[in-house]
């Protein structure tokens, strides 16, 4: 079923030149002189890049349905990362370039994956906003070192780094952002 421009809307997935893109933003341009126009940016499902794109008003456009899906963290192996779909308890291993923000996956998280709907293909996997991880290794903060809020490396429970306060030390588990992949706050037990 084709759609018109005029059914442009954001969180729209259409298919554009053998990719897969979803509408982030959106103007109806109507100059003084010539016909009308859709001014868009899409994002690429598959690559994640952002591009502009001007479409004529009327031009056909392909939407596609993207399903989304809560799964379950299980492993990584050779053949990716491994996860498990919370209603059918089928298991989906998906390629680690999929994976925004791998570094912070641990077993038994729960995270969001987006299929195609007709062919059942992967798309991305979107981790939640904040994970809460242990901090298992960090340098001791140097006594009195306080000036311009320094920060210093802590590794976390699944092998990500991420800077942290002088104040924060092995064995605190602390929030962590996974879209700026930066610390956020302790978290109190």
């Amino acid at each position: 079923m084709a759609y018109t421009t005029n059914e442009i809307k954001k969180g729209l997935t259409i298919d554009y030149n053998n990719d897969l893109y979803t509408v982030v933003d959106f103007q109806h341009v109507k100059p003084g002189k010539g016909g009308a126009f859709v001014r868009t940016k899409l994002k690429s499902a598959t690559t994640g890049k952002t591009i502009d794109v001007t479409f004529n008003s009327g031009a056909t456009i392909n939407p596609v349905r993207i399903e989304r899906r809560k799964c379950q963290f299980l492993y990584k192996d050779d053949s990716g990362y491994n996860f498990m779909d919370q209603t059918t308890f089928d298991q989906i291993a998906i390629e680690e370039d999929l994976v925004d923000g791998a570094e912070f996956l641990k077993e038994g998280q729960e995270v969001e994956i987006a299929f195609h709907a007709e062919t059942e293909k992967p798309l991305s996997v979107d981790l939640p906003p904040f994970v809460i991880l242990e901090i298992t290794y960090s340098e001791p903060g140097v006594k009195g070192d306080t000036a311009n809020n320094p920060m210093k490396a802590a590794t976390l429970e699944t092998g990500a780094i991420v800077q942290v306060p002088l104040f924060v030390d092995s064995g605190i588990r602390i929030k962590v952002d996974t879209r700026t992949k930066t610390y956020v706050e302790r978290v109190k037990d």
